[in-house]
């Protein structure tokens, strides 16, 4: 990992922390809402693949965890926002550990999907984690277009 670990984090939960702001912004009603276009997910349902990510990348393929994960669950999941907030935190507590205990030049704990095998993600626990990032700061987006879309007639 080319940057301190603290760094990361400090990005990482600057995503996470937007993510549940931007629920709690939206309310039950419209977190749980799809945009009016073909694909798209609700914002709860972007927030849910996220933990996903978290807990698949960085506690299965870091860590070393077993994850049992249902990944097209995560795009037709809804629920009370308050709930995923705090789902929310309690990963990131998690992630904080993950992240912690990771050897970023190590290899992986266990073998990552064969699309990833050959790739940064799945060649390092430190790719890994980079790709954690990513996902984090592409879905952050994705939700923040999300919202003002879901938000524009209001």
């Amino acid at each position: 990992m080319l940057i301190a670990k603290n760094v990361y984090l400090h990005f990482a939960d600057q995503a996470l922390d937007g993510m549940s702001a931007i629920l709690r912004t939206l309310g039950d009603e419209l977190a749980n809402k799809r945009p009016d276009l073909p694909g798209a997910n609700s914002p709860y349902a972007i927030v849910t693949h996220c933990l996903g990510v978290l807990n698949f990348w960085a506690g299965g393929l870091v860590a070393g965890r077993e994850v049992v994960r249902d990944r097209e669950a995560e795009f037709t999941a809804s629920g009370p926002v308050e709930e995923l907030v705090s789902r929310v935190e309690a990963a990131k507590l998690r992630f904080h550990e993950d992240v912690t205990t990771a050897d970023p030049s190590a290899p992986l704990r266990k073998e990552p999907h064969p699309a990833y095998q050959d790739t940064p993600a799945g060649l390092t626990q430190g790719g890994a984690l980079q790709h954690v990032y990513e996902e984090l700061a592409q879905h952050h987006g994705q939700l923040e277009v999300t919202r003002d879309l879901l938000t524009a007639n209001g």
